[in-house]
């Protein structure tokens, strides 16, 4: 029997599984990442995007509802990379001055990476008349750009200078 070609719509149920998994791993690491930080403002950023969180993996659910899916993750390394990192960094500069800078680092690489899947889905979700799933994931999109320029503001406003 031939294999049925794949479409986009195969690729945005992919692409919606990784982000799937890689919000579950974010909400994993953020109390971690708030508890290292040194910065109460750094720390508050990330508690607070910890529940914007908490609602993105919501919007998920809402988005694999309305293709007729489970919602189920499935292993996205660019995430597990990236954590990886900011637990090193945690560990290996743990009462240092730069320690803050690090995490945000991480926290930033996060937030692009989360950029670039989430407007690439609402790009998609649009393309195929999915135009709920699109408000949905333009929703998350305008959250994670308001989280990187919080951490834009922080690195720039103290936390670079700390580390300096």
């Amino acid at each position: 029997m031939a294999k049925q070609p794949k479409e986009l719509t195969d690729l945005f149920h992919e692409t919606l599984k990784d982000i799937y998994y890689a919000e579950k791993q974010i909400l994993r690491a953020l109390p971690r990442m708030a508890k290292n930080a040194q910065s109460e403002e750094l720390r508050q950023a990330f508690e607070q995007h910890r529940s914007e969180t908490e609602g993105q993996i919501e919007r998920l659910d809402k988005v694999f509802d309305l293709i007729g899916k489970a919602p189920r993750g499935k292993t996205c390394d660019a995430i597990v990379g990236i954590i990886e990192e900011c637990k090193e960094v945690m560990e290996d500069f743990s009462g240092s001055a730069a320690l803050d800078a690090g995490i945000l680092a991480a926290a930033q690489a996060v937030e692009h990476y989360e950029i670039s899947r989430y407007g690439t889905l609402r790009t998609w979700a649009q393309q195929l008349g999915l135009e709920e799933a699109a408000d949905l994931l333009s929703q998350t999109l305008e959250e994670e750009k308001r989280t990187d320029a919080l951490l834009s503001k922080l690195a720039t406003g103290q936390v670079n200078a700390k580390a300096a």
